[in-house]
């Protein structure tokens, strides 16, 4: 067992400057307004391969011996630890097998293969980590190849632990450090290092909620593997943290927080308000984790840090995060709704939100008797508002619930609301478009008027300078004319989509 003091030695002389940089402590203006504390963020995404991996990744590599060394390394990863091994392999001039699933992305594979150029050579093996780790291992056994593990060993740690230095000389005051933790090594090298020159520095791990090693491995009293893992924030997918990755984490962390996607998402986001970069899911984990930690505990006029600890994010995960942050800061509510199928309703409906920023809406008829709603709306005040609203929704009669938290309907049904109705109708259905603004659907509801009933609605505010519905009307034979004529006064760009396909295959209850 390597004793404190021997880590500290290791990482004080730890070679990764030969590769990486000491990369920025950012002050977060907006976040600290926001928050009412003083948080700093440090800025790994500065690294050439974009994450803290790198320093680990070659610590090891310099700690091989020379027979090692001519043999060659060998390494499982799917994202951030390929990539620092890929770049330290080329650096040091050492022959060096990259074994990746078969499912990764091939953005990742070709930065692997970029960033290893002629030294490196990528095997894709499998069709998960597990698999890929199990062919990395028999490549070590039958070729000789040593195995660059990405977070369960000394010298790995060590080089990690050197972020914990550079925060030491970069702001030597902090009251509290939050570290993302997926197998654990960042946690156990920066926490290792800065407890024995800091001890009244607390230091929180921040964990995904989905896969919260650290955590059932705290409760278990040792590292026990999870059932399974969630992978939106995949830097951080680790269903068993490492055994001296967790010693170390159990004697020098002091507190552990868990984060949902959305908090990461709005933590994403926050990241981005304050320096412009676009962090990974597992990279804005700590600034979740602040995030959550200040509010649970009412922290305030303390000196705060995290680490953004990687910023490879594939860039279509964007728009996931984008749909998803607001509900992750509290200030976007979803709920559904029951409401009566006749003319008029939904305007009434629609008057009672009031005010409200609309996000999001979905109508449907149901039957003769009912319709159904999905609407989403900014919170201004926080929870409390969505309270008065539904309290509201009491008392008028309305059936609905709440679905902020239900990720099936965050997921998936919220793209799935509608369908074909149960009756045929005369119905008839028109895309619209109109300045946006606030109050700019209520304006467009007064214009359309109650005389002709709304059988389908969608309107998603996009942050743009129009407004765009998806609107369907029951128009019975005969009343065509009509129609068109008060079409042609409300003003709006207006477009038939009665024949699409898509309305056809999906929402029509009859062939044309």
């Amino acid at each position: 067992m390597i004793e404190a003091h021997e880590y500290l030695k290791k990482i004080l002389l730890a070679p990764v400057y030969d590769v990486a940089v000491n990369s920025e402590l950012e002050h977060l203006d907006k976040l600290s307004a926001s928050l009412g504390n003083d948080i700093w963020l440090k800025r790994e995404d500065q690294q050439p391969v974009k994450s803290f991996k790198l320093r680990g990744a070659y610590n090891r590599l310099c700690h091989l011996s020379a027979q090692q060394l001519a043999r060659g390394v060998v390494a499982a990863s799917a994202g951030n630890h390929a990539q620092g091994v890929a770049y330290s392999a080329r650096i040091k001039e050492i022959r060096a097998t990259i074994v990746m699933p078969e499912t990764t992305p091939d953005i990742k594979v070709d930065a692997v293969r970029t960033f290893g150029g002629e030294w490196v050579n990528v095997v894709l093996h499998g069709t998960s980590f597990d698999a890929a780790s199990e062919e990395a291992k028999r490549l070590s056994r039958d070729e000789g190849y040593t195995l660059i593990p990405p977070f369960d060993d000394p010298d790995v740690i060590a080089g990690q632990g050197t972020i914990g230095r550079e925060i030491l000389e970069q702001h030597p005051d902090l009251d509290i450090l939050f570290i993302a933790v997926g197998g654990g090594g960042l946690a156990a090298g920066i926490s290792v290092y800065l407890k024995q020159l800091r001890p009244d520095l607390t230091i929180v791990a921040v964990e995904a909620e989905d896969s919260a090693c650290l955590q059932a491995a705290l409760e278990a009293g040792e590292p026990v593997p999870l059932q399974s893992v969630g992978i939106f924030a995949d830097g951080v997918a680790v269903k068993t943290i490492g055994s001296e990755t967790f010693r170390l984490c159990q004697q020098y962390v002091d507190d552990v927080i868990t984060v949902s996607s959305d908090e990461i998402c709005a933590a994403i986001k926050d990241i981005f308000d304050d320096t412009r970069v676009i962090a990974e899911p597992a990279g804005a984990l700590s600034v979740a984790g602040i995030r959550k930690y200040v509010q649970q505990h009412q922290v305030s006029g303390k000196r705060l840090a995290g680490i953004l600890c990687g910023a490879n994010i594939n860039f279509h995960t964007l728009r996931y995060v984008s749909e998803r942050c607001e509900l992750g800061e509290q200030k976007e509510a979803v709920i559904a709704v029951r409401i009566p199928e006749r003319p008029g309703a939904f305007k009434q409906f629609c008057e009672l939100i009031g005010g409200r920023i609309i996000t999001e809406f979905n109508y449907r008829y149901a039957s003769d008797a009912e319709a159904h709603i999905f609407v989403g709306f900014k919170l201004r005040q926080g929870r409390e508002e969505l309270l008065a609203l539904t309290d509201e929704l009491q008392q008028q009669g309305y059936d609905w619930f709440d679905l902020s938290d239900n990720e099936l309907a965050k997921l998936h049904v919220r793209y799935m609301v509608g369908g074909r109705p149960p009756a045929l109708l005369d119905e008839h259905v028109f895309s619209f478009a109109f300045p946006e603004h606030p109050g700019a659907l209520m304006k467009f509801l007064d214009t359309l008027g109650e005389r002709w009933n709304i059988t389908l609605f969608h309107y998603r505010n996009h942050g743009a300078a129009e407004g765009l519905v998806l609107a369907g009307f029951s128009i019975p034979e005969g009343a065509r004319e009509a129609f068109d004529q008060h079409l042609e006064a409300l003003g709006y760009l207006a477009q038939e989509q009665t024949d699409n396909p898509a309305y056809q295959f999906f929402l029509s209850n009859h062939k044309r």
